[in-house]
């Protein structure tokens, strides 16, 4: 349960916004429901503490950004329950931190008998929390979702005959396919490793659907995203992918297919 991926969003214009939309509910929620000793506050009082607590709450959900990036990329750019249960923890234990300090040396800096720290957890910060993490975990989670539909819409698909069958993959992953019989072998990159997957089609269907990828040979489509270098070796050409893959380059296809690899890398 906490290894499954979780909806995330990595943009930080995204988490910005929920930073800026925790401070504003803060500063409403504190203004409108006057909790406690907020009641005592003159007007003009309200306008300068209030708003603060909000920065303050914006601050402490921007403050973990860093990590959480550490982590994602850690992670290989997967994000999973547990990651998004320790960004909780960090966020509810540096906030009570951070206002605890606020409140001792902002807001009653001077004043007698100010709250203990457990009747302030107990009366004013866990209160709070239960208005304040349903915005965050419902911000994040819905960027989350959005950027999921994003990536997806992104990717090819590169079907089989079967109904089981085929692949979903951001095209730039793919690094070749070759004819094997009336199956095709597809090789692509998962994350940094090169992987590979059988898959019941033709080679020309998918010359015909996806003419972005490279025919060199009566077998092989590359895609010219990989192309490393040139190699001849008795009397044939061929070309180099990424991960050392070898490709054969056919005369019918020799001239297109320096045409179209050359200018990719002038």
């Amino acid at each position: 349960m906490l290894n499954k991926k979780y909806p995330f969003d990595p943009s930080l214009k995204h988490h910005f916004i929920i930073a800026f939309g925790l401070a504003i509910w803060i500063f409403v929620f504190l203004y409108f429901t006057e909790p406690l000793d907020v009641s005592e506050f003159q007007k003009s009082e309200k306008l300068i503490y209030l708003p603060l607590y909000g920065l303050l709450g914006a601050f402490c959900y921007l403050v973990f950004l860093p990590i959480q990036n550490y982590i994602h990329k850690k992670n290989d750019q997967n994000w999973f329950v547990k990651s998004e249960i320790l960004f909780f923890l960090i966020f509810i234990l540096v906030s009570i931190v951070i206002a605890r300090i606020f409140y001792l040396y902002v807001i009653v800096l001077g004043e007698q008998n100010p709250y203990t720290l457990w009747y302030h957890l107990k009366t004013v910060l866990i209160p709070a929390f239960s208005t304040i993490l349903p915005i965050i975990i419902f911000g994040r989670f819905a960027f989350g979702k959005y950027k999921i539909k994003q990536t997806e819409a992104q990717k090819i698909e590169i079907k089989g005959e079967g109904n089981y069958e085929g692949l979903r993959l951001f095209f730039k992953d793919v690094v070749c396919i070759q004819s094997s019989d009336n199956y095709v072998e597809v090789f692509y990159l998962s994350g940094t490793e090169l992987k590979k997957s059988l898959i019941r089609n033709k080679l020309s269907v998918l010359a015909d659907e996806f003419p972005q990828l490279l025919r060199t040979h009566r077998s092989y489509l590359i895609n010219p995203f990989h192309f490393s270098q040139w190699k001849t070796a008795n009397s044939k050409l061929f070309v180099l992918l990424s991960h050392h893959i070898e490709v054969p380059v056919s005369r019918t296809y020799q001239k297109d297919v320096k045409t179209v690899l050359n200018s990719t890398t002038i």
